[in-house]
């Protein structure tokens, strides 16, 4: 069971990466880069400030913080813990792929960090600001999928990772969003005079 899934993974890895053309590689390049996205990570903290004031948007960032850091060493401990090769590693897929990044990252690939992260920044700041931007959260997910999905076109992770990259980060989100809405209702009750976040 689990070579037959291993195996359609890779298939559909290798129908997906094939899907790609020099005319779209540099677009993806950028998509997967987390450098270029440094605005709007900056946009969504000043959503975030305008909607909770100083004091609670700092303790949100923390836990944001936290939660990155989270998904980041569970990352690590399942790519080192199973040891799936990246396609960029493996033999018989290596030679047939297109891998449009120089370089194929480290050697393991299972799940993906980048898809998890992106899916936990998605759901826990999609929800934090949902009473107000009721868009923003689908809008959110559709950019954490589309950063999955450049991670199979510049060819360093199966649908497979991603997948799970994206299911744990939004556990991850939804978790630390009620942590914070937690810890919000804990601070209020010290600021009584402070309006309690409804969302």
């Amino acid at each position: 069971m689990i070579e037959q899934l291993i195996e359609l993974d890779q298939e559909l890895f290798l129908y997906l990466n094939g899907l790609g053309n020099t005319y779209w590689d540099a677009f993806w390049l950028t998509y997967t880069a987390k450098i270029h996205w440094i605005p709007l990570y900056a946009t969504l903290a000043y959503l975030i400030y305008r909607r909770l004031g100083t004091k609670m948007v700092v303790l949100t960032l923390i836990t944001a913080i936290l939660m990155v850091s989270f998904t980041d060493q569970i990352t690590n401990l399942f790519k080192h813990g199973l040891e799936r090769l990246r396609p960029c590693h493996e033999a018989g897929v290596a030679e047939v792929m297109r891998l449009v990044k120089d370089g194929c990252g480290g050697r393991y690939g299972y799940f993906s960090g980048h898809s998890s992260n992106s899916m936990g920044v998605a759901v826990i700041v999609g929800l934090i600001l949902k009473n107000k931007y009721k868009y923003l959260l689908p809008m959110l997910i559709v950019w954490s999928i589309l950063m999955g999905y450049s991670r199979i076109y510049i060819g360093v992770h199966y649908p497979l990772d991603v997948v799970s990259g994206l299911t744990f980060g939004a556990i991850s989100g939804f978790g630390f969003y009620k942590l914070d809405k937690y810890l919000q209702s804990r601070f209020t009750l010290n600021e009584p005079d402070q309006e309690l976040d409804k969302n």
